[in-house]
């Protein structure tokens, strides 16, 4: 069947919202339909052309950011902010593991969450479950927890001005590569991970001076500029569906929402609604692994969402647990080997890494997550394949989400800045300091 951008309507869709006036959401559904596209095919294919790289061994992919974007959060020192941890991290793997890094990040639309129960009980109370504030509020109260249409249309404003403001971050001056030691945040310079950042700083400058000596022109646009990319999980398919569009050029349809999508791990059914959009978009799209997944079923997802066997089309992003990986990850990694799909592989060591404390805040330790990453890389070495990415949940911001990492945060700590709507977050020392171990990981002959 000819597939169009509301085949999905057909299949089972989960994970959707129950808007309470349906002809309110249908009305701001209509007008995101009208509203210009955040991003344009050219670019998404561009992305698809440097995955490709990834998928062939010959690049690694980064992505990251918030777990839940949040409308309160969307000032221009927070992304700015979140923008230098990235470029940061990037700049240690490209030059410790010898490779380009291509940067995407979960930013301008990563609003939707999907959740285990369509409902929270809290003190005998039980409401509606937070969806992200793409539907509706995180405050405990009934009032906040009805989804709003209205919010579909702000989530469209924010991406929109999120996205102009990376393009002038990225294309303007900021990532120009001799800002390298300007993307060190204040707390960060002083941790080890900091000053051991700020080594690697100045090699990159001492090559830069050596390369300009030697006559090579620095203000070629590939020093002064970054290409910078966004995504996030397709879950809210009706906001989906109205920004996608039939590009002009290849008549080729793409959802024009970001750069890349992924389908999550509670949605990625064969026969569901979620698959089947993703499988009719062009944009590269990722599909989350986790540990319940069979090869069988593994590969019918790749010839769902890749039957053309496109490099950089579909990347495989693994979220196991640190516990888990070394026996689940192997037979996987040689099905979709021997089948000859060319994928990208990135580690997801965040979700699988998740508990809570005994007063219930939701954590990670740093250690486990360090573990999935070797974990992974190891893995990988076995089967003669290649470890293509990381895919974290991180903050530029001073948070205290996540245990363990160079300062050692404890559970006690965990109380002094805990900010996220939905899960912890790595802080801005605790993701250089896992750039870093990645960065070794990489640059190891038996990588």
């Amino acid at each position: 069947m000819t597939w169009t951008p509301s085949s999905w309507t057909d299949r089972p869709a989960k994970q959707q919202p129950t808007w309470p006036d349906v002809h309110a959401a249908q009305a701001a559904i209509d007008e995101l339909a009208e509203r210009p596209p955040l991003i344009f095919a050219g670019e998404a294919r561009q992305l698809t052309e440097h995955l490709g790289r990834v998928a062939s061994g010959e690049a690694f992919l980064l992505q990251a950011g918030d777990c839940a974007e949040s409308f309160r959060v969307g000032t221009a020192d927070a992304i700015r902010d979140k923008l230098k941890v990235i470029l940061q991290m990037a700049a240690v793997m490209q030059y410790s593991g010898g490779v380009p890094v291509v940067k995407v990040g979960r930013i301008a639309g990563q609003f939707a969450k999907p959740r285990s129960s369509d409902t929270e009980v809290r003190d005998g109370i039980e409401l509606p479950s937070f969806r992200g504030h793409i539907v509706n509020d995180v405050a405990f109260e009934a009032s906040a927890r009805v989804p709003d249409p209205t919010r579909l249309l702000h989530a469209y404003n924010q991406s929109a001005s999120t996205l102009n403001l990376l393009r002038a971050f990225t294309r303007g001056g900021y990532a120009d590569i001799r800002q390298v030691h300007a993307w060190n945040l204040e707390f960060v310079a002083d941790s080890p991970a900091g000053k051991r950042y700020d080594e690697i700083a100045d090699g990159i400058n001492r090559a830069m001076r050596f390369m300009e000596s030697c006559g090579i022109n620095l203000d070629d646009t590939n020093m002064r500029q970054v290409d910078f990319y966004t995504s996030h999980e397709a879950l809210l398919l009706n906001y989906e569906q109205a920004l996608t569009r039939r590009d002009s050029i290849t008549g080729d349809w793409y959802d024009c929402s970001a750069h890349m999508l992924w389908v999550g791990e509670r949605t990625r059914d064969l026969d569901g609604a979620h698959v089947q959009f993703l499988s009719g978009v062009h944009n590269p799209i990722g599909c989350k692994v986790g540990p319940t997944v069979d090869p069988d079923e593994l590969l019918a997802l790749c010839e769902v969402l890749n039957p053309d066997r496109i490099p950089g089309r579909l990347t495989l992003i693994t979220r196991m647990g640190a516990d888990l990986l070394s026996t689940r990850l192997p037979p996987l990694l040689a099905a979709v080997r021997d089948a000859g799909h060319p994928v990208v592989w990135a580690c997801d060591p965040m979700h699988g890494n998740t508990f809570s404390t005994e007063d219930g805040t939701k954590t990670r330790h740093f250690d486990s997550i360090v573990r999935e990453v070797i974990e992974f890389f190891k893995a990988h070495r076995d089967a003669g394949t290649w470890p293509g990415g990381l895919h974290v949940e991180l903050t530029g911001d001073d948070v205290t989400e996540c245990l363990g990492g160079s300062h050692d945060l404890g559970t006690t700590d965990l109380r002094t800045r805990y900010e996220t709507i939905c899960d912890p977050r790595l802080n801005a020392r605790q993701s250089l300091d896992l750039a870093f171990r990645t960065a070794e990981a990489l640059s190891s002959p038996a990588s």
